[in-house]
This record gives structure tokens, sequence and C-alpha cells, in this order.
């Protein structure tokens, strides 16, 4: 491996130093040559003018810094290479480790679950006592084997091939951020592939589906209206549930929810409806959660269906398809694709235009331009 210190140009003027580490490259099936390589930001910036005489020391004592931890690096990375690195690192236990990660996500629900779920086969399937310096290639291919023919849910069915892919992508991203607090030095991850993604049903409900629901009772009434909101919303089951009062600002001309995103840690700003705001209530102190004493539990899904099953709406779903029917209702009423990505948080377009696909009109019309057949059975 080659660690070299490189620059950045910034937008702001500055200049971003950051080191590259260079892990050589593979060649696919057609030669096409792939190169492996990860940074490390350094948070250290050059000015790119330099006007005084200050300006050009302060210049050079940040580059003496950044060269000094490249010397640190390229130590530690060698010491690793030849064995001796530190032995009490390397014998850290990678499944304690790896459930103090899961640990890390208890409050956003859906990613929690994936992480311990992830937790529970790694435990199945190697027990609670395997270090890194054992994790190497081989265990993680012969777990990656298990999860793809041996694996399966609690009602005992083979895993789905995404459930596969967002189970070891779990183990992966571990092993990943052990190889960045220098627990290991060579990242077993980089020598197993990762299962592909495939495209599957996002499940969701049609607007009659929606007005149902919203006619029936529910067990827990604070559940329905945080669906139901989300459903006009677009909003994130771990948002809606720290949502406060302050966060919803409201006036003649618009209404809106400025908040922080759990899942990027961004400020947004989202408009909401008139519809959406009704549905929320009495205005109470700014401090107050908007949706008082909502909690997620294994017991949640269960809840929801069973309030489907008194509405009439026989599909299954979860809380997340709220989330898949706001897009959907918006591509139907007229919004357009970058809209609605935008105000579902979508880093990438073509995450979005998963939806586009379920609202063809074109197909829909295609479908019924062809005459009609008149026949006799």
């Amino acid at each position: 491996m080659k660690i070299k210190l490189r620059q950045r140009n910034l937008k702001d003027g500055r200049i971003s130093l950051f080191l590259e580490y260079y892990k050589g490259y593979t060649k696919d099936k057609d030669g096409k040559i792939k190169h492996n390589r990860e940074f490390e930001n350094l948070e250290i910036y050059l000015t790119d003018t330099q006007k005084n005489q200050k300006q050009k020391q302060q210049n050079k004592e940040k580059l003496i810094l950044a060269d000094k931890i490249l010397t640190q690096r390229k130590a530690e990375y060698n010491a690793g290479k030849f064995g001796f690195q530190n032995t009490s690192k390397i014998n850290i236990n990678f499944i304690e480790y790896f459930n103090n990660m899961t640990e890390e996500r208890f409050e956003s629900t859906g990613n929690y679950d994936n992480w311990r779920s992830t937790y529970n086969h790694l435990v199945k399937y190697f027990g609670e006592n395997i270090t890194f310096k054992n994790f190497d290639g081989e265990k993680l291919k012969s777990f990656k084997s298990y999860l793809d023919s041996t694996a399966t849910t609690p009602q005992g069915k083979p895993l789905s091939a995404n459930t596969k892919q967002s189970y070891f992508s779990k183990v992966k991203a571990a092993l990943n951020q052990a190889f960045k607090e220098r627990i290991i030095y060579e990242n077993p991850g980089d020598l197993v592939k990762g299962f592909p993604k495939t495209e599957v049903e996002r499940p969701y409900l049609t607007q009659s589906e929606v007005q149902k629901l919203a006619l029936a009772e529910c067990r827990i009434p604070v559940l329905k209206k945080a669906f139901l909101f989300a459903c006009l919303t677009g909003l994130r089951y771990s948002d809606i549930e720290k949502l406060l009062w302050k966060e919803v600002r409201e006036n003649e001309d618009e209404l809106r929810i400025v908040f922080t995103q759990k899942k990027t840690d961004g400020l947004e700003y989202l408009y909401i409806s008139k519809n959406a705001r009704e549905i929320l209530g009495e205005r109470k102190a700014p401090d107050d959660t908007v949706f008082d004493g909502l909690k997620y539990s294994a017991q949640t899904s269960n809840i929801l269906m069973k309030w489907a099953y008194k509405a009439g709406v026989h599909k299954e779903f979860t809380f997340h398809s709220s989330r898949h029917t706001n897009a959907i209702l918006m591509l139907e009423n007229g919004a357009d694709i970058y809209t609605v990505s935008k105000r579902l948080g979508h880093k990438e377009l073509r995450t979005t235009e998963i939806y586009a696909k379920i609202v063809d009109k074109k197909q829909k019309e295609a479908a019924n331009i062809i005459p009609q057949i008149n026949m006799s059975l």
C-alpha cells in the first residue's frame, strides 16, 4: 500500500490537505482496471493567496504538521505489515465491537433493527468470541456463504436478496470503521465482494386506502396521526418522533417544518399542506414534542395491520410505507420527479426514479389504446 499527501482546491479559496491510501488495482473480466483508494481528511487547510509573511509561515507550519502525520501513518502501516502492530487492539473482540456499533444506532428504528439482526447472525455463526486477529478474509467469505445459503428469518424462511446485501454491508461497514480507527491494518472487507443489490417492491397505499385509514379507529391514536402525517409529508419515523412544536412554522402565507434531519444531520425546510397541519391539532409549548407519547416497538407493525384490517385495507405495509405512499401521491398528482426527490431528501435522483416506474401514466394509457374486441365465450 502507498500512502501519499494530497491537496484539493476548495470553492472558498482554501486548499485542503488529505492522505491517499492506494491499495493497488483489480481487473474485471473485460480487462477494465479499477483502482482501490481510500482517503483521510486531515482537516488542515492552506490559504491559496500568500499576501504576507505571516500567511507564508502559517502555511509552512501546516505543511510540516501534515508531513508528520504522513510519516506517522506510514510507520503505523509498516508496523502492522511486518507484524508489530498493537496487539491490544488486534485482540479486540469483533462481536463486541459490532454490538457497540449496533447500540449507537438504537434511536434509528429501521437501521437499528437491521444491525441487531446482523449481530444475531454473527453470534449464531461465530459465537461470541472472535477477535479481529482471527477475522480474516476467509472468515468473511464463510459468513457470506452462510448468509447466502443457510441463514433464515425468525419465521424459518431464507433471507431475501436485499436482506443478504444489507446484513453483509453492515459487517463490511464495521470492518471499514475498524480500519479507520487503526484496529486493523489490512481490511478483509476489501478482499470479499458484497452481494449485488436488487430492486424490490416498495409497498405503498393508494389515496383511497389512506382515506379509509383516516376514517377508521386505531388502537394507538398518536400512531394513527403520525402515520397519516407521514403520508402527507414523506417524513421518516425518526424525524416525526422527535418533531417539536417550535419546528412547526406557520403564518398566513406558508406552512412549513424547519428541522434537523436525523439520518443526514442536515437542516431541512419542508413545506406542508393545510391538511397535514390540521392533523397535528392544537399547538402546544415550543419545546413539547408534536406527537407526544409516540414510541416505536416490536408491536408497531402489528398495530398498523390491525388498524388496516378495521379500515378494510387488505395490504401488508410498515410505517416506512407512508414515505413510499407520499412519493406516489405526489407523482400521481403532477409533482415533477426533481421536486419529489428534494422533498424526500434523496441524495441521488435514481432513488426517486424507482417511484416513477410505479407511476407510469404513459403505460396505463398505452394499455387502453388498443380498440376493444367484442367476443362471445
